[in-house]
Order: structure tokens, then sequence, then C-alpha cells
């Protein structure tokens, strides 16, 4: 079965009769949600059809019935998106995550710089961090590979055997400190594979992806699990509770900001004004200020 077969059994799965207009007469079911044949009568296909689609079998699935599936299915505007990239592969595959330009434009790096203090951050598709001010180094990587002075670079990742800039899939798996970081570290890890599950459709045939999937599989980590749900999601916004060793508990809102680059990741973290985590930040952000570097850290 291929990508797209069981991105559609896993979402098929999640439905029952009673919540479509099947309806439900309380007779036993032996498989999870809906059959492939009353998924199909709601998408007006036959079930030979269908049943190809999820085998791996189709060719040239039209607009208008991936637009019948995704209705049928209840898929929200992400998981259009990812039905659409995995049914679509050789227009996905055209782009790959590895041609993102490494170096960031001076426009970004000048407003990064000015954001002092504010967390902000560059990422990459595969969640490498191209950039990060000081204070977003603080709150989610001053543990990370400590910095040369003599070159400009993010911390660098080299103590799993990693040599290149952090990523933050990655750490939040294979990193303790990052793990202990997050207070909801299920719903972060969550978040990040159904983003990662939307890149690897995005670019099917980009090794930097693959390589890092694969990495993540063989880790004897959750990833797997959380991988085969299938899941996707854009992650564009996020609350993260964080429990950071220098300043306490910190609640960060996650603000995906989009730039003429569109596969460039511009994150931003805010806290509540007039709250603890804004106490916190401010506390953290003197305490980075005493550093004598203060400038935006870029791969």
């Amino acid at each position: 079965m291929d990508e797209l077969g069981k991105f559609l059994k896993s979402r098929r799965a999640r439905l029952h009769p009673a919540d479509t207009a099947l309806g439900s007469y309380g007779e036993r079911r032996r498989v999870p949600g809906l059959r492939r044949e009353e998924l199909a009568q709601l998408a007006g296909v036959s079930a030979s059809y269908y049943a190809r689609l999820e085998q791996g079998l189709g060719q040239n699935v039209s607009d208008a019935v991936l637009d019948s599936l995704a209705r049928a299915l209840r898929l929200d505007d992400a998981e259009r998106a990812h039905l659409l990239a995995l049914a679509r592969p050789n227009r996905a595959a055209a782009g790959c995550a590895a041609r993102v330009a490494r170096q960031l434009p001076d426009g970004l790096q000048r407003l990064m710089a000015m954001m002092g203090d504010v967390p902000v951050m560059v990422l990459s598709p595969t969640s490498d961090v191209l950039a990060w001010n000081p204070l977003a180094r603080a709150v989610f990587g001053a543990h990370h590979g400590a910095r040369d002075d003599r070159d400009d670079r993010a911390g660098h990742e080299v103590r799993a055997g990693h040599e290149g800039p952090p990523n933050m899939t990655r750490m939040i798996f294979l990193d303790p400190p990052t793990r202990a970081l997050f207070a909801d570290w299920e719903g972060k890890a969550r978040s990040v594979v159904a983003h990662l599950r939307m890149v690897a459709a995005r670019f099917p045939a980009d090794g930097r992806v693959r390589a890092l999937v694969g990495e993540l599989l063989s880790s004897g980590t959750e990833f797997a699990a959380l991988w085969e749900d299938h899941s996707v999601a854009n992650c564009d916004s996020f609350t993260n509770v964080l429990r950071h060793p220098q300043v306490g508990e910190l609640t960060l809102f996650q603000e995906v900001l989009r730039t003429e680059q569109p596969e460039l990741m511009v994150v931003a973290f805010t806290v509540e004004p007039g709250s603890p985590s804004e106490t916190a930040l401010r506390l953290l952000g003197a305490l980075t200020a005493d550093r004598a570097d203060h400038r935006v850290a870029v791969s």
C-alpha cells in the first residue's frame, strides 16, 4: 500500500457511520470506522475504484474525485493539502527541501536582531535551525552546541554524530534536555510529526527528508507510533508550555510568519502581557544580555 492508500485508510478508520449520513443500526463491525464501500458511497465513487485507491493502484485521480473524498472523510485544510500532494507526487517532487536558501536575506537578519525581546528563529522545511536570535537560543538551545566566537553559526549538532545546524524535530525526540523542556512533550511531539508528514509528501524525492524520517523511525522513540498515525498539520500556531531550567515555567505562543521565500518558516514566540511568563522571559532576556555576543546566530 502506498502513502496515499495508507492516508485514506487512516482517515476512514476514524469515522463512524453514526457520524455520517449513513446512520448506525447497532450492528457489530469487524473494522474500525467506515467500511470501504461506505466511504465510496459517501464520496460518490464505485467501491472497486475506491479499493484500488487504497491499494495504491489509482492513477491520475481527478480533482473532482479528490474533492469528494476530502468531503466524505471530513478533512481539514491541512489534510486536504496533504491528500493533493500524495495524489500528485510528480508535481510535489518538483520541489526540494534541500534547495532552501541557506543565506538569509539581510533584511530578515536585521529584523531578527531588532526583535531582541521576542524569541524568533528561522527554520527550513525539515526544521533545521537556519538562524535564531539570542533570546530564542536561550529558550530552546542554550545547552546545545557551544558557539565558537570565531564564526557566526548557530550551534551545530555534533554530540550525536550530526554535523550541521540543530534540527528541532530531532532535538525533541533525541535530545534529553529538549524533551524535558516541554511540559506537554507528547502534544509537541505529535505536532512536529504531523508537520513532518506534510513535508515528506511535499518533497517525496528529497534525501534529507527521507534521512531524517528514517533516523527517527529507527531511534526506538515514540516517533514510529506517531508516524503511523498519519496525522498532518501545518502547526503555524501552537501553545508551548516550557519548564525552563533557568527561569521556570514559560507559556509561549508560537506563530509562523511567511516571507517572500515560502519554504522558510520564521517562527516567533510571544507571551501574555502582564503574565508570569512575561516576567520570566524578561529575566531570561536580562541574563542573555549579560553575554558578550548579541548577534543573530546563522547556520
